[in-house]
């Protein structure tokens, strides 16, 4: 084989590389902690037993699975639905092209800009019950305080609220930039049918910026699904797991307490995979059946 047959795999080798190193490698680490008995001392040198699905018992058996699956489903359809409705609210305004149209875009893309960090820590200072922007708002219009991060009823809400405030400048952007490969000239004779603006959005722009709508609304939903850094942040998953989810909760298993439980927190991480690999083929069967149609 000569070396114009090797070059190919010599830019694919640096691929292939970096998918072994940071995807295939730590996915196996992950499969091999949920299936054996780890301790911190085995964690370190080796030879923990195999215990095969008793992990994956423990987990479900467990008073926490049920609240934590149902705040997960919760927080990503939830997140998900506004991120996009807002999002494509937005994308369809700034399409209009008026003055500093691109300036107010610009603005809006701050919060996804900020590291998570930075936005947890703001969105727990404006939510805190004493001292927070957002009761003191609430008082000037005479409603009581609302203790948004320390109440069950609202800690999940209040991580709803700070996660789709990050997550609608991704749908502003992907989604305005599907509408600018409409052609105008659609629209066009649209409105020399007689169409006003809600049935050309409903007929033209949304069935045309259905391919578009489908991958943003998958990378969204495998980016909610494994929000970790907001929640702890703000709320830690509580209080009294009001707000855990499965990526908290797997966290909060391997090295949130003094006794670590490496295989339980690996189990709820590959569940969480499942999750996220059973809606992508989901969506790829969708695409599918779209294409063939």
């Amino acid at each position: 084989m000569g070396p114009a047959r090797w070059a190919p795999w010599a830019f694919l080798a640096p691929v292939v590389v970096y998918l072994v190193a940071f995807y295939a490698y730590p996915l196996y680490r992950n499969i091999d902690l949920s299936l054996r008995h780890y301790t911190v001392r085995s964690f370190v040198q080796g030879g923990a037993p195999f215990s095969g699905l008793d992990n994956y018992r423990t987990v479900l058996d467990d008073p926490t699975f049920a609240p934590a699956l149902a705040h997960t489903v919760v927080f990503t359809v939830v997140s998900l639905f506004f991120q996009f409705a807002i999002g494509l609210a937005l994308a369809v305004f700034f399409n209009r092209h008026f003055p500093l149209s691109g300036t107010l875009r610009a603005l809006f893309l701050v919060p996804w800009l900020l590291p998570l960090i930075v936005s947890a820590s703001t969105w727990s200072w404006m939510l805190n019950s004493d001292a927070g922007i957002v009761n003191s708002a609430l008082g000037w219009v005479g409603i009581d305080p609302v203790n948004w991060l320390t109440a069950p009823d609202w800690a999940l809400v209040s991580v709803i609220i700070a996660n789709v405030w990050i997550g609608i400048p991704f749908n502003l952007v992907v989604l305005y930039s599907g509408l600018q490969v409409i052609p105008g000239e659609v629209y066009e004779a649209a409105a020399l049918d007689g169409a006003g603006g809600a049935q050309q959005f409903w007929r033209i722009t949304f069935p045309l910026l259905r391919p578009v709508s489908a991958i943003t609304l998958l990378l969204g939903l495998v980016y909610t699904l494994k929000v970790f850094d907001l929640i702890w942040i703000m709320t830690k998953g509580g209080p009294v797991d009001s707000s855990t989810t499965f990526a908290t909760w797997s966290y909060r298993l391997g090295f949130g307490n003094l006794l670590p439980e490496f295989g339980p927190g690996a189990a709820v991480g590959n569940l969480l995979i499942l999750m996220a690999l059973a809606f992508g083929l989901l969506y790829i069967r969708i695409q599918r059946r779209q294409v063939a149609a």
